[in-house]
């Protein structure tokens, strides 16, 4: 009566199912302002975790109690880190649209509940720092002309994501004047969530200040001009079976324009414009991100090196700050929107780092 007589409003709570709701949140929602990448994942966490777990539960029935009941056990499961975040940043996000603007719950049942934080020191394999050593006993695996050495000199060298790797074209680097230009990522795409339909795209960074020119160093330029002049030679050495890469111009669900990566053999007449892209196999096919895979399997378990690719950006941006670099520069050229990204999530103590303050701070007191 209170809320009725101040407001003008009464409040019904809704007798909708989690997963009818979440259906709901997903179609009026993430379709219409999320990414398709962004739309895959958290398809992904409502099919294979949510639903299964909370579904079944009328939506004004989940209390803060029960969430944070179900968090936990993922938790004790040993469910990986950034899986947990996926999941609570879900379960957050689409109960707090359930307020506003969906107003179907008075307040959100997940606005209070947290990650535990028993245990927190686990290590992620994604942040883990690749030594010049082990750095150099993948170079010895995988050795001049195999496509996952230049994918793996990139991502130690410059810092790039993964997809920003698998989306280069030889357009974007200039040797002669040292720079590597990020202009675009790499993404698979499955209409209808259909494996057997997917595709490679072209695809807009992950912000936009991620669009940016690198400075790029002697070994890695050198490196990247054997690899082109490799290329060249293959290419004429398959002739007319050497496959070229075109871009098709379509239109997504939202009618925005989005690019598919087209692979036809050179004999084939095409008026598509052709994407020369930099990952690329002996016979010119798309070497892709997915293929990089069996790389990291075999850093992981025949060299025993923790790895998986992300680990390389990790590693970038800790050796830069170890030695001395600006981190705006660092920044930049990760190519973070906020400097706290880049400090608090990319760059971690080491005990070169831990020396250096001792050293630091006995040169800063007089000593009798």
């Amino acid at each position: 009566m209170a809320e009725y007589n101040s407001a003008g409003l009464t409040f019904e709570p809704s007798e909708m199912s989690f997963a009818d709701y979440l259906e709901y949140w997903f179609d009026n929602y993430v379709k219409m302002s999320c990414r398709y990448r962004t739309q895959r994942a958290y398809r992904v966490i409502i099919d294979n975790h949510l639903k299964p777990a909370l579904g079944s539960y009328r939506l004004r029935s989940l209390t803060p109690v029960m969430l944070q009941d179900y968090v936990n056990k993922k938790y004790t499961a040993c469910m990986k880190k950034n899986t947990l975040d996926g999941i609570l940043g879900v379960l957050t996000g689409s109960l707090k649209y359930a307020v506003v603007p969906a107003q179907l719950l008075q307040s959100s049942p997940a606005e209070y509940v947290k990650k535990p934080k028993v245990g927190a020191e686990r290590t992620e394999v994604n942040r883990t720092i690749i030594s010049v050593e082990d750095f150099g006993r993948m170079m010895e695996r995988f050795p001049a002309g195999n496509p996952f050495r230049y994918a793996l000199l990139i991502g130690f060298y410059t810092g790039l994501r993964i997809g920003e790797v698998y989306g280069l074209t030889w357009d974007d680097i200039d040797l002669k004047a040292g720079t590597l230009s990020v202009k675009r990522l790499a993404y698979k795409r499955s209409p209808g969530n259909k494996e057997d339909q997917a595709a490679w795209y072209f695809g807009d960074t992950k912000t936009p200040v991620s669009v940016r020119t690198v400075k790029i160093g002697a070994t890695l330029a050198g490196e990247l001009r054997a690899y082109r002049t490799l290329q060249l030679q293959q290419r004429l050495e398959y002739g007319e079976y050497y496959t070229r890469i075109y871009t098709k111009a379509e239109k997504d669900e939202k009618g925005n324009t989005i690019h598919r990566l087209v692979e036809m053999e050179s004999t084939m007449p095409v008026s598509l414009p052709e994407a020369d892209l930099v990952m690329r196999r002996e016979n010119g096919q798309y070497s892709s991100s997915d293929s990089f895979k069996y790389a990291a399997r075999v850093i992981h378990y025949d060299l025993g090196i923790q790895f998986n690719f992300h680990s390389l950006r990790h590693t970038h941006a800790t050796r830069l700050i170890e030695s001395g670099v600006s981190p705006k520069a660092v920044q930049a050229r990760l190519g973070h929107e906020n400097i706290e990204t880049t400090l608090q999530t990319y760059v971690h103590n080491t005990e070169a780092m831990e020396q250096n303050a001792v050293d630091v701070f006995e040169a800063a007191v007089p000593t009798n």
